[in-house]
C-alpha cells in the first residue's frame, strides 16, 4: 500500500496521524496519507525561507520547469518509501477520483505543456516586459522605468479534486519566485505531489515546498499566514474569502454559452460547441457550460442537445472512449440527483435528457456511481436550476428576450458568445459579471494559458512600485 507523505521545507515527513484513499468502486485501500494538525501547518508557514527562489534568475526557474515537464510524463519519481511511474500515477489518480484514465492523460498533458510552455505563459501574464526585471527588482520598458518587488512572499493553495487540470494554476508561481504552500484535494494529492517532485528531479530547492494533507483549520492557516493564497471550493467553502484582497476565490464558475439573435436560427451549426462546453472534462471543471442562454428555439436547442448528451453511457474507467467520471463519494451523488428532482418538482422546469436516457439520472456500473447528462428546459432565468452548476455534466436551456441576455447572466467564470452583433459584445466586454468572454464558435471548457480566466497569478505575487533614479 502507498504512503502518502507530507513535505515540510520539501522532505518527507510521516505523521502518527493517516487517512485512507480507497477505490471509487471497490473501496480497496490505495493509500494512506499523512495528516498535518494546524499547529504544524502554521510552525512551517512562518519559518519558511520566502527568499529561497530569489537566488534563481526568472530564466533559470523557466529552465527547471522545462526539465520538469519531461520528468512530470516520463519519470519514476519518488512517492513516499518507493517511486511511482506515470502509468503508475494515471491509474492510481483515476482509482480514487473515479476519473476515466484517458481523462486523467489528457489532463497529465495540460500540465506538462504547461511546465514546458512557461515561457510564453509568464510573458503573457507580464505583457511582454523584459522578466530580467523581476531579478534585479527594477529596468526600462517602452522607454519608461518599471519597478515591482513581490507582495507575495509565500503563495499558498487550497486545492479541490474535481480535475488535474486544475494544479497547472499554480505553476507559475514557482518561476515567479514565490515558494508554494499546497493543502491537496482529499482525493487528488497524486497531480500536486508529482508535480513537486518533477520540480525537485529538476534542481528546485525543497524549501520552496510545503505540502499539507490537513484538516479545515489547517487550510485556514494557509490562507492566513501565506500573504497570497487561492482558495477552490463551493459557495459555502468560499464564501467567508470573498472580497479578501489576499485570497483568490475560486467558487463555483456557472460558465454559459448565449447565442445571440443574429445567429440562433442557425444553432445546428454550432450544436457541436454546446456540446462540448457541456461534457469536456467529464462535465466537472468550473469552466463548462452550466447554462445556455438563446433569444428563441430553446425548446428544440434543448431536445437536440439532450438527444446528444443522452446518448453518453457509463464505461468502464480503463476504456479510451469514456466520456463520464464516475462520482467517487456515492452520497454526493444520492445528494445532486434529490436536488435536481426538488428543482423539477417545483415546476418551470423540465429534464429533457428523460425522454432520452431511458432510466434514472443517478446509475451503479460495476461498484461505480454515476450521474448521468442532464439538460434541464426552465422557464424563467429565475429558477433555481437556470444559474446554477453541479459536477457532471448537466446544463440549463433559458430563453430569454434579446435585451436581457447580458443583464441576466449574473456571476459567470466563462462566457462564450456565439454572436457578430456590435452590441452584444460591447456589453459583454462592458459587464463586471463575466470574468472570461470568448467570441465565436468557442467551447466554454477552452484554455489559452497565457489569458488566465481566473485572475493573474503575476498581478497577485507581485506589486508595481514608483521608482524615480537620481545617480
Amino acid at each position: 500500500m502507498r504512503h502518502i507523505p507530507i513535505l515540510r521545507g520539501g522532505e518527507p515527513y510521516t505523521s502518527v496521524e493517516t487517512t485512507t484513499l480507497v477505490h471509487h468502486a471497490t473501496s480497496e485501500i490505495v493509500a494512506e496519507v499523512s495528516q498535518a494538525n494546524s499547529g504544524m501547518v502554521r510552525r512551517d508557514i512562518l519559518h519558511m525561507d520566502d527568499r529561497v527562489l530569489e537566488r534563481f534568475s526568472v530564466r533559470e526557474l523557466m529552465a527547471m520547469s522545462r526539465k520538469a515537464a519531461d520528468l512530470f510524463v516520463h519519470a519514476d519519481l519518488p512517492l513516499g518509501d518507493g517511486v511511482q511511474s506515470f502509468d503508475d500515477y494515471i491509474a492510481e489518480l483515476s482509482a480514487t477520483t473515479g476519473m476515466p484514465v484517458g481523462y486523467c492523460r489528457r489532463n497529465a498533458e495540460k500540465i506538462r505543456k504547461v511546465l514546458d510552455e512557461i515561457e510564453p505563459i509568464v510573458r503573457g501574464l507580464t505583457r511582454g516586459f523584459d522578466l530580467a526585471i523581476l531579478d534585479t527588482g527594477y529596468g526600462t520598458h517602452a522607454g519608461g522605468t518599471l519597478s515591482f518587488f513581490r507582495e507575495g512572499r509565500r503563495f499558498g493553495a487550497v486545492l479541490p479534486s474535481n480535475s488535474p487540470g486544475v494544479h497547472s494554476l499554480w505553476i507559475p508561481a514557482i518561476v515567479l519566485k514565490a515558494p508554494v504552500v499546497l493543502k491537496p484535494g482529499r482525493e487528488e494529492p497524486w497531480t500536486p505531489m508529482r508535480i513537486i517532485q518533477a520540480f525537485l528531479a529538476a534542481g528546485c530547492p525543497p524549501a520552496a515546498f510545503g505540502f499539507y494533507p490537513t484538516s479545515h483549520e489547517g487550510a485556514g492557516a494557509i490562507l492566513e499566514l501565506c500573504g497570497r493564497a487561492c482558495l477552490f471550493g463551493d459557495e459555502s467553502t468560499t464564501a467567508p474569502y470573498v472580497g479578501r484582497t489576499a485570497v483568490n476565490v475560486h467558487g463555483p464558475g456557472r460558465s454559459k454559452v448565449v447565442l445571440g439573435a443574429d445567429v440562433v436560427d442557425d444553432w445546428r451549426a454550432h450544436l457541436d460547441v454546446l456540446v462540448g462546453s457541456v461534457v469536456d472534462n467529464g462535465g466537472r471543471s468550473c469552466i463548462n457550460a452550466s447554462s445556455i442562454f438563446v433569444p428563441r428555439h430553446a425548446d428544440a436547442i434543448a431536445d437536440a442537445l439532450a438527444a446528444e448528451l443522452g446518448a453518453i453511457r457509463p464505461t468502464a474507467s480503463d476504456d479510451p472512449a469514456a466520456r463520464l467520471s464516475a462520482i467517487a463519494n456515492p452520497k454526493y451523488a444520492e445528494f445532486v440527483d434529490a436536488t435536481i428532482e426538488r428543482g423539477l418538482a417545483g415546476g418551470g422546469a423540465t429534464d429533457v435528457t428523460a425522454a432520452h436516457r431511458a432510466g434514472p439520472r443517478h446509475v451503479e456500473r460495476d461498484g461505480s456511481h454515476f450521474l448521468l447528462p442532464t439538460v434541464v428546459r426552465c422557464d424563467s432565468v429565475e429558477h433555481a436550476l437556470a444559474r446554477t452548476e453541479f459536477m457532471f455534466p448537466f446544463v440549463s436551456v433559458v430563453e430569454v428576450p434579446p435585451e436581457r441576455l447580458v443583464a441576466d447572466l449574473g456571476p459567470s467564470l466563462v462566457v462564450t458568445a456565439i454572436t457578430r452583433a456590435p452590441e452584444l459584445v460591447d456589453a459583454l466586454l462592458g459587464s463586471t459579471d463575466v470574468d472570461r468572454v470568448n467570441l465565436g464558435p468557442v467551447r466554454t471548457s477552452h484554455v489559452e494559458w497565457d489569458q488566465p480566466h481566473e485572475g493573474n497569478l503575476f498581478e497577485f505575487l507581485w506589486k508595481r512600485r514608483p521608482l524615480e533614479r537620481g545617480w
